[in-house]
């Protein structure tokens, strides 16, 4: 009898056995597993392959898509540009017509000199429009003062609007807050608001221009208590070559739209007929009541 914890030859040889055995059956597995593996890798590429595939595919119709899409608004801007341009340009070469006319009087031959010049002016605004509107707004930023963009702005249309008998209101409620801005983007932005403003009133109406904070952003507002919006037109307001206005571009508020976009910001509208329009223009802050004192204190220097 073997001594406690040791094996006999005949014991060894059956538990090598046994390993041998339960070796080459673990290298079979492994081997199925190892083929197994091959196979789902195989099948994963494949899969990813045909995916890869479906989203080219998909990506490739996309892109059609977008392109007819972008081509059919072209046409349509082409085509509505044409039709805002054949208006004046027929008056002007109406007009100018008459000038080659030489027993034209005097006074008759300046009237028409100046309408033409007025309609060739207004072909020139009209291309400066589209021009600005496909080129779009790139927000070549500055720091700029909230309350000095709004003076400018007021003082600009301030004869205009006291022309037409209209009381214009200024109110700063900025606490001297600066953004960053493409001034003269926001500028011409915030005037084309205000100038709608006052050609919405009549004489002994209202216009107001503020500008108040609110959370991390600047909101320069822009109201009048004209005759108001209907619901129906304010939801075109900012399409491009919608108009109400006989004469108008129709590009005036998709380009304050472009603009507000441009600085990360939005525009929207409240009116209701009757009872005026107030215009919203939202841009965010980036510098603080801290940074306009440094910004001060090193022009100081």
């Amino acid at each position: 009898m073997n001594p406690v914890g040791t094996l006999s030859p005949q014991q060894l040889e059956q538990a090598f056995q046994v390993f041998n055995l339960a070796s080459s059956d673990l290298c079979v597995a492994y081997e199925e597993l190892r083929q197994q593996a091959l196979v789902l890798t195989h099948e994963l590429a494949l899969a990813n392959g045909e995916l890869r595939r479906q989203f080219e595919e998909k990506e490739a119709q996309r892109e059609a898509v977008l392109r007819r899409e972008r081509l059919a608004a072209m046409g349509e801007m082409a085509a509505r540009l044409a039709h805002q341009l054949r208006t004046p340009l027929a008056t002007a070469l109406l007009y100018s017509a008459h000038l080659g006319n030489p027993d034209l009087p005097a006074a008759k031959r300046a009237d028409f000199a100046g309408k033409t010049v007025d309609r060739l002016r207004h072909l020139e605004r009209l291309i400066e429009d589209m021009l600005l509107f496909v080129r779009g707004v790139s927000a070549a930023v500055e720091p700029v003062a909230a309350a000095e963009l709004l003076r400018e702005v007021f003082q600009t249309m301030e004869p205009q609007a006291l022309a037409r008998g209209l009381l214009i209101e200024f109110r700063d409620e900025s606490a001297g807050r600066m953004l960053r801005a493409d001034r003269q983007a926001l500028t011409g932005a915030l005037l084309s608001l205000l100038e709608n403003a006052v050609q919405a009133c009549a004489p002994g109406g209202r216009v107001c221009l503020a500008a108040t904070c609110a959370d991390a952003e600047i909101v320069f507002g822009v109201s009048d208590d004209g005759a108001g919006i209907a619901p129906e037109v304010q939801a075109r307001l900012f399409e491009p070559f919608f108009t109400t206005r006989n004469g108008g571009t129709g590009l005036g508020l998709a380009i304050v739209r472009a603009v507000a976009e441009a600085h990360g910001g939005s525009v929207a509208v409240r009116s209701a007929s009757g009872a005026g329009s107030e215009f919203a223009l939202r841009l965010p802050l980036d510098f603080t009541q801290g940074v306009v004192d440094d910004i001060a204190a090193a022009a100081d220097c």
